[in-house]
């Protein structure tokens, strides 16, 4: 059943004639890379699923993915089987399935998954920001520096936090990709989740008054100190402590993270790579940036996301007892 699985390997592309192999090379990148490993590992749950009750997966009839998201929704988050519900409904599409004929899309699942929104919500619980005051919090754990480690680690998390950087994006930075100014830097990135694309963008860092957690500073420092002339910004090193050519993988964020929030005395249990940039947003917000300069930064495309970090943000300084208390 595996096989199944059409997104990577569709037959009506691989075996139509009447495309050129560039035409085949290119269809295959129709979606991004992680979007297809997230499908893929939906798919093969809906699969296993599939299998064990004796039902056919590939097509699938609208009551038995009823009957699927139903199962699932007894341990899993409303956005999870809505997040099923689209890779089993893509699949299909790509095996040549017409929306009218798409079972995922058919009346009775979507009242299945509107019934499990209401009953579960769906709110999300994220991991806790690192906002402005956790980055000046983060600076004391970097002072008087004395090996290169820490000054690449000090880089990225000030780095993440002031371009409010995906950890993917984060670890893609090339040297190519930075021009250095007298008002900060500017950093290109090709291509980005909410970017299919490739169209890119640009992010404006300036230098931060405090030079304790200036970005523009610390990628400097760190730049100069390793010696780096081109490639990747961010690198893993060896354990001979030796600096390696590639980049560091995306997980790493996250690890440094945690590193050095405990560090600070805080619980890394809390945190995770996403904090640095939720934290610019919510931070932003706080300080009564506005949606579309907080959007510009975050390269979000939605408001409805920004809104979010928005109410956070403000959830103390708009918060009704504060008049109350003031009289």
């Amino acid at each position: 059943m595996n096989d199944s699985f059409v997104l990577t390997n569709n037959e009506n592309i691989e075996e139509n004639d009447g495309l050129s192999l560039k035409s085949k090379r290119r269809l295959r990148n129709a979606k991004a890379a992680n979007t297809i490993k997230a499908y893929n590992s939906d798919w093969r749950d809906f699969v296993d699923w599939c299998a064990y009750n004796k039902v056919e997966a590939l097509p699938a009839l609208p009551e038995t993915i009823v009957n699927y998201v139903n199962d699932l929704a007894d341990n899993a988050k409303a956005n999870t089987v809505a997040r099923r519900i689209t890779a089993i409904s893509e699949n299909h599409i790509a095996a040549g399935y017409s929306r009218e004929n798409n079972p995922a899309k058919s009346a009775l699942v979507r009242a299945a998954i509107a019934s499990i929104r209401r009953e579960k919500g769906t709110f999300q619980h994220g991991k806790a920001p690192i906002l402005l005051e956790t980055i000046h919090l983060l600076a004391g754990c970097f002072e008087n520096i004395d090996d290169l480690a820490r000054l690449r680690d000090r880089a990225l998390l000030f780095l993440g936090f002031a371009g409010a950087f995906r950890r993917s994006e984060l670890v893609n930075v090339q040297i190519e990709d930075l021009t250095f100014t007298p008002q900060g830097l500017i950093v290109f990135i090709p291509r980005a989740k909410g970017d299919q694309l490739g169209k890119g963008s640009t992010i404006a860092i300036p230098y931060a008054p405090d030079k304790s957690i200036c970005a523009v500073r610390a990628v400097q420092e760190w730049i100069q100190s390793a010696g780096l002339k081109e490639g990747p910004l961010f690198r893993p090193f060896k354990k001979n402590h030796e600096l390696r050519d590639i980049q560091m993988s995306d997980k790493s964020v996250a690890l440094i993270v945690k590193k050095y929030i405990a560090a600070a005395g805080l619980n890394p249990k809390d945190f995770a790579g996403h904090s640095l940039r939720r934290g610019f947003a919510t931070s932003a917000a706080q300080h009564d940036v506005d949606a579309l300069s907080i959007m510009r930064q975050t390269r979000h495309k939605s408001e409805k996301m920004v809104h979010r970090y928005i109410e956070q943000g403000n959830i103390f300084k708009e918060n009704p007892l504060n008049r109350m208390f003031d009289k």
